[in-house]
């Protein structure tokens, strides 16, 4: 998901998180970063702008996250001051990855075109179980109707494409080959 620099900035946060007895509420601090920036375009344009003064976008996220763990807190400023603010969801991403890494929570992410069920999210979590053996399985459902219907699967590296735009798209370089 994120780069190597953002992947080596959320392991200094969890060590750091670790040693203070802090991970699991870092934790949910990351999971609402992470949240919050990828459901708000306009604040991922603003981390990524050149244009706005860094002592701008510090005060904003101050404000934007003022709930947070100081160490949360302070991950910002030295991302602030190491001018790698644009990397703050990246980061997050990471540090949720590694945090269910090391608890041995698989994370499953499922895409579809409309919410899923709870009889239908029940059954796709007990598949997962099945596929990795582990029982500590979390789901996370994405809508994105482009894909039309159908449900595409992704745990670690493994990913099941079963959604209706990618078989019309097999449909349609089998017709353009032939």
């Amino acid at each position: 998901m994120g780069s190597k620099s953002a992947n080596r900035y959320a392991k200094a946060v969890l060590q750091q998180a670790t040693e203070d007895n802090l991970a699991e509420v870092v934790f949910g601090d990351m999971q609402s970063v992470a949240s919050t920036i990828n459901s708000s375009k306009e604040l991922r344009s603003v981390l990524k702008s050149p244009v706005i003064k860094l002592s701008d976008k510090k005060e904003a996220l101050h404000s934007i996250f003022s709930e947070q763990s100081k160490s949360t807190r302070n991950l910002i400023d030295v991302l602030i001051e190491n001018k790698r603010i644009d990397a703050l969801g990246d980061v997050a991403e990471s540090y949720v990855n590694l945090y269910n890494d090391a608890k041995g929570v698989k994370v499953a992410n499922v895409t579809t075109a409309v919410p899923l069920s709870k009889e239908l999210e029940e059954q796709v979590l007990s598949k997962v179980k099945q596929i990795t053996g582990s029982a500590n399985v979390t789901l996370n459902n994405t809508i994105d109707a482009s894909i039309i219907g159908g449900f595409i699967l992704r745990v670690g590296d493994l990913q099941y494409n079963a959604s209706i735009a990618n078989n019309l798209s097999k449909l349609k370089r089998e017709f353009t080959v032939n």
